[in-house]
């Protein structure tokens, strides 16, 4: 009997970016072990190579036929194609940002760089997952880089206490959501999205099928609400914020909530979309506590990583809103502001490095008073980021903001609309408390601003591009709803 398995390499071409970058953490790895201190700068420039190329690759696939391969588990479109781009590019401003830091925190260390290309390759498999194995995968090797970078700064005892609070909740979580995926393919048969959908669609589900759904429904909507930071599962957030150093911070607040996100869309919308009136309804009271909380608990933060942690939590609760619209527009609207949001996220970070020293780590709210006068331009950059974070026009994260709401009232869901308008109102005096220490108390100590000429290039564009797209938001926003 002649047994022959037919293995198609052509069709590993969609997950070229995926292997390459694979292939660059294992070089990245191995060239590490044999530089000098001396030499460390090339992982650095090694790591910033390997993103760019895998951009580029991931790039180069948009507008790509849709493409589902190795066992229906892994889809290339162009939801994922535009998350990687977006992904990438998000890591290597990080990866400027972070440089000065690391240097001056002693923590340019080749595993730093290698840990975040790992969490990227989860995140990548994350978005391109298309069977709840291949997505519990992605978010497993995304977790436990995750893990490890939190506590890479050994020495400080707040960084363990986060690592350790993080990894207790996560792995709580994770096995939550592994729950509500054994659930899901208990009763439906199968791990893929597309036959999952196909069976939650059936006009002739039972009441028993149904119930079996929604109470892996719950499990599934848990696990999500964690990795995005949403209440009652926030616990982690502002520990983590704070306790973590402020370049794994930055990457934590960032990059991870375009991931979630996408394991958002295809587990909910791609898979049980046809159950969305049974968890918009769940996603709707995580969205108004996450709004409500953030909004009202940042208010008494004196810590601006801490204040930007509960700041996360309120612009989780925005991207939850679009996705309880149920409409395609709702869902582009989410997907626009969660872009939007890592823009202006690595722009607020980027500042607070930029201004810390070795003995200085510029977080509290106090260390900015003065700024206006020791660093006019950069204050002005911090300006921009506190005004479109609290959804300011012309500012590109007002129009975040109202493309949400517009959805809302046109899905009918005026009060939601009204209840999110006034806590986005009581959210903006703690952006403004920031502009205010800035441009109207003295400093009693002189603020110096010493940092490479490429963070301080890059930091200047990613502030001027939020208030020039904010002029211009049209070509982005039709970007967002082209992926659904």
């Amino acid at each position: 009997m002649n047994n022959t398995f037919a293995f198609d390499t052509s069709s590993l071409l969609v997950a070229l970016p995926e292997i390459f970058l694979l292939s660059a953490i294992v070089v990245v790895l191995l060239l590490d072990l044999f530089l000098t201190k001396g030499f460390k700068q090339v992982t650095y420039y090694l790591t910033q190579a390997s993103l760019l190329i895998t951009g580029v690759l991931s790039f180069n696939l948009i507008g790509h036929p849709e493409a589902i391969i190795l066992g229906n588990s892994f889809v290339l479109d162009n939801m994922a194609s535009v998350f990687k781009v977006f992904m990438m590019g998000a890591t290597m401003v990080a990866m400027v940002y972070s440089r000065h830091y690391l240097t001056q925190h002693s923590l340019f260390r080749g595993e730093y760089f290698v840990l975040v290309l790992l969490s990227v390759l989860g995140m990548m498999v994350m978005v391109s997952g298309y069977s709840l194995l291949t997505l519990y995968l992605g978010l497993e090797i995304l977790s436990l880089s995750l893990y490890t970078l939190i506590a890479i700064a050994r020495e400080r005892s707040g960084a363990i206490e986060a690592a350790l609070k993080y990894f207790v909740l996560g792995a709580i979580t994770s096995g939550l959501l592994l729950y509500g995926m054994s659930m899901i393919y208990g009763i439906s048969g199968s791990l893929n999205i597309s036959d999952i959908a196909a069976f939650a669609s059936d006009a002739n589900l039972g009441s028993r099928e149904t119930l079996i759904i929604n109470f892996g429904l719950v499990f599934l909507v848990i696990g999500i609400a964690f990795k995005l930071g949403a209440v009652p599962f926030h616990m982690w957030v502002p520990d983590v914020y704070q306790g973590s150093p402020t370049s794994v911070t930055m990457f934590l607040s960032t990059v991870p909530k375009i991931a979630a996100v996408a394991m958002l869309v295809r587990i909910l919308i791609d898979g049980l979309g046809a159950m969305h009136p049974y968890w918009s309804d769940l996603f709707m009271a995580l969205a108004l506590l996450s709004i409500a909380l953030g909004s009202v608990v940042a208010l008494m933060q004196t810590n601006i990583k801490r204040m930007l942690a509960y700041s996360t939590i309120s612009h989780v609760g925005f991207i939850m809103l679009g996705f309880v619209t149920g409409v395609v527009t709702g869902y582009g609207a989410a997907t626009f502001y969660v872009l939007v949001y890592v823009f202006m996220s690595l722009a607020a970070f980027g500042i607070i490095i930029l201004l810390n020293k070795k003995g200085f780590e510029a977080d509290q709210i106090s260390d900015y008073k003065g700024l206006s006068k020791h660093s006019p331009w950069f204050a002005l950059m911090m300006l921009i980021v506190m005004l479109s974070m609290a959804g300011v026009p012309p500012m590109l994260g007002f129009y975040s903001k109202f493309f949400i709401l517009q959805q809302l009232v046109s899905a009918g869901f005026v009060t939601i609309a009204i209840i999110a308008v006034v806590f986005a109102v009581i959210s903006a005096y703690y952006y403004l408390q920031i502009i205010k220490s800035m441009y109207f108390e003295d400093s009693e100590k002189e603020i110096v601003v010493s940092a490479p000429m490429d963070m301080k290039l890059i930091l200047s564009i990613n502030a001027i591009l939020i208030l020039v797209i904010g002029l211009f938001p049209d070509f982005w926003m039709k970007l967002a709803l082209s992926l659904f």
